[in-house]
């Protein structure tokens, strides 16, 4: 409503007009409520930090995070590139939630959590799980003045989307292709487990990716048959555990290591691959993991991690929060991919892969070179022929996939084991 229309409707309406102001009045008061209890259920739980917000001009973003801000992987990866972005980006302050899931906050929604970090201040704020999904385009529409930033979505390549709402995330597609490929040169029984969170699109691009490099390892540089190659994947249910609702990984680990597969791949937030691993290489059983997310992951138990392909959030940040901060905000999908110069730089590469300890020194040498086959294109795994496990073509001989085809990947592919719906 224009300046002149108000003005004649407080004009010839007063009565409705302190009616509206009165219902205005208890929405406000009623946000208030549900933000001090928010604040209270985090206190009172235990469950996550919220800083309280400064009085200064800082340019404050929020970070919701699926998990712990110290799991050792997916969340914590996070929550290190903002705290590193507050010493790079000078007038910078993180306000951030953790464990912002149903089961650690039930009945707590993602609008709710943004009107308390929106109260305290924060002007960009970003979410960082896929299940956020519905719950960051809510919350986008009811604060059109507020920056939103969706890891792993793709809202903003819909026309319809909000103005105010952008996706971030990094093509880990690579990282996993590494980790596959170790996994491979490093088995003795021909057998790779991958533990999987739930299953979308993303979990089945990446599961297919490990599987890709695995083969290639397999068939290309050790020079075995396909068939010999066993590829099973076990969904838990979500991105980690939740007794009572999501099988136990560490049980599904152990039932893989017990079933003759002797290098596990972790697909989940957390560590428990690798930790038991660890636990049966000190009782003399040839077991590898290659842990998820975090780069620092094998610190769990090195003795069995072939390495990690990790996250670095911090470039991607860097880039939203500066354009924010800025006044250069614009509705945009970013996915972005190694610095192939140095994948482990943190400043430049948003995907990296961190060689672990039990990694043979003829593995490593292998990877090197698979890597700079990636690098130079000369390496390229989804090109056909490729079927999907149900025997159907994805791609025909010599077809490369599309960017599209791989982001959107319906189904596991033919060679693997496990469900794909």
């Amino acid at each position: 409503m224009g300046m002149k229309a108000a003005a004649i409707e407080h004009k010839t309406m007063p009565g409705l007009q302190k009616k509206r102001k009165e219902r205005s009045r208890r929405h406000n008061m009623k946000r208030l409520i549900v933000s001090a209890l928010v604040l209270a259920l985090a206190c009172v739980l235990g469950q996550g930090t919220v800083l309280a917000a400064d009085s200064g001009k800082e340019f404050k973003f929020g970070l919701l995070l699926v998990g712990p801000a110290n799991d050792h992987g997916w969340s914590q990866a996070h929550f290190e590139a903002a705290q590193q972005i507050e010493k790079e980006i000078p007038g910078t302050k993180l306000i951030y939630i953790d464990k912002v899931n149903p089961a650690d906050r039930p009945g707590i929604t993602i609008p709710m959590l943004v009107d308390d970090l929106v109260s305290k201040g924060a002007q960009l704020i970003i979410g960082n799980s896929d299940d956020m999904k519905d719950g960051m385009r809510e919350a986008a529409m009811m604060h059109p003045e507020t920056y939103f930033l969706h890891i792993s979505g793709d809202d903003a390549l819909k026309k319809d989307s909000a103005a105010n709402l952008s996706n971030l995330m990094g093509r880990m597609e690579y990282g996993k292709m590494m980790a596959g490929f170790a996994a491979a040169m490093t088995s003795k029984t021909g057998k790779i487990g991958y533990l999987g969170p739930l299953i979308n699109a993303e979990t089945r691009r990446l599961t297919a990716s490990a599987f890709l490099g695995a083969r290639y390892a397999w068939t290309q540089v050790l020079h075995k048959p396909a068939k010999d190659l066993k590829f099973k994947v076990s969904w838990i249910g979500f991105w980690f555990n939740i007794p009572g609702v999501t099988s136990d990984p560490t049980l599904v680990t152990k039932q893989f290591l017990d079933g003759g597969y002797d290098v596990v791949l972790s697909g989940i937030d957390t560590t428990e691959a690798l930790v038991v691993a660890g636990q049966q290489r000190k009782n003399g059983k040839s077991a590898w993991a290659i842990p998820y997310d975090y780069k620092d992951a094998c610190a769990e138990a090195p003795d069995a991690c072939l390495g990690v392909p990790y996250f670095n959030w911090l470039p991607g940040y860097k880039k939203f929060i500066t354009e924010a901060k800025e006044g250069k905000w614009k509705k945009q999908f970013v996915w972005l991919g190694p610095d192939w110069q140095d994948i482990n730089n943190p400043e430049t590469s948003s995907i990296g892969f961190s060689e672990g300890p039990a990694l043979s020194p003829e593995a490593r040498k292998e990877l090197a070179a698979f890597v700079k086959g990636l690098a130079d294109g000369s390496i390229n795994l989804f090109t056909g022929p490729l079927n999907f496990q149900d025997g159907s073509v994805f791609l025909k001989k010599g077809e490369t996939a599309t960017d599209q085809q791989i982001w959107n990947l319906p189904a596991l592919l033919e060679g693997m084991e496990g469900a794909s719906k």
